[in-house]
């Protein structure tokens, strides 16, 4: 009687407690179904302004605004073409003058705020930490704040309608935050190669050039990457030292085609919004490693 009731015993005992990891791995499951539909819903909203500017563009400016939706009924191709010629300039000319910002802003933040963040993580100098907390301190300085000063100053150097007053600071170490990604990486690095390559009779120069540059690639990349938007969409900046056409950059010469006064081209600004818009999807996708393992490794000891 005995035997016989075991086995039986057995497999129910069995049988509920796989029940309870199967229960558990469903509900896992229905979770998991539930955040991914959400996250989804999320990011179609948050994407849609983006397709539907992308979809408005090949709409004629009569039914931009009178229909919202993301199926357009008449294509048409005028507002790209119309876009690149209607503002006296083709618009390759607004793409080259952000492509001179843009180049000259990433080589002057790669070359002074990498020597910068070296001499903060690794000289040894008098006020080291008084200068480093006041360069951290300018991060939380409005733009509006030296705004006036500065324009006076690019005024006397005679600087006005040239590229001068929005390429030259970066020169000078002037974007605290890229210091404080670099110098964080830095510190981050082994102490014992610096060691190593002083013991072996490298100066600073070349330990910064040889050593440091060679290992600190996803901060640069990083500090390129984030130049690259920052600068590529700056409006103010131009606005306020540009003035002449000629020198617009792509942000300045989108604003041409609204005007408060007369009719505005919206169909044409949209085309050259997304035209404007591809060289920063290409410089996301191509640097999107970098950028994530530099975040991922600042500041780690």
């Amino acid at each position: 009687m005995t035997s016989t009731l075991e086995p039986a015993t057995t497999r129910a005992i069995v049988g509920a407690s796989a029940d309870l990891p199967l229960s558990g791995v469903a509900r896992r499951r229905w979770i998991s179904v539930v955040k991914h539909t959400g996250l989804i819903a999320l990011s179609i909203v948050m994407v849609y302004p983006l397709i539907w500017l992308v979809v408005s563009s090949f709409k004629p400016n009569a039914e931009i605004f009178s229909d919202l939706s993301i199926l357009p009924t008449d294509v048409t191709l005028d507002n790209y073409t119309n876009g690149w010629t209607s503002q006296q300039l083709p618009f390759s000319v607004f793409l080259a003058n952000s492509s001179i910002l843009v180049l000259g802003a990433i080589v002057g933040n790669l070359i002074s705020c990498s020597l910068a963040a070296y001499a903060f993580a690794r000289l040894r100098f008098w006020g080291r930490n008084a200068f480093f907390a006041i360069m951290l301190g300018t991060i939380m300085l409005p733009f509006h704040v030296v705004l006036v000063p500065q324009f006076v100053i690019f005024r006397e150097l005679g600087w006005l309608e040239t590229f001068l007053p929005l390429i030259v600071p970066k020169f000078l170490a002037a974007d605290a935050f890229f210091i404080f990604l670099m110098v964080q990486f830095i510190r981050g690095l082994p102490k014992e190669i610096f060691e190593a390559a002083r013991i072996d009779g490298a100066g600073q120069f070349r330990i910064y050039s040889q050593i440091t540059l060679p290992l600190m690639v996803p901060a640069l990349a990083t500090t390129a990457i984030f130049t690259f938007i920052w600068t590529w969409g700056d409006f103010f900046g131009p606005l306020i030292y540009l003035r002449t056409r000629e020198n617009f950059p792509v942000s300045v010469a989108l604003k041409g085609f609204v005007d408060a006064q007369s009719s505005s081209d919206y169909g044409a600004m949209f085309a050259m919004s997304v035209v404007s818009l591809i060289p920063l999807f290409l410089a996301f996708l191509i640097g999107q490693r970098y950028l994530i393992k530099g975040f991922a490794t600042t500041g780690i000891k």
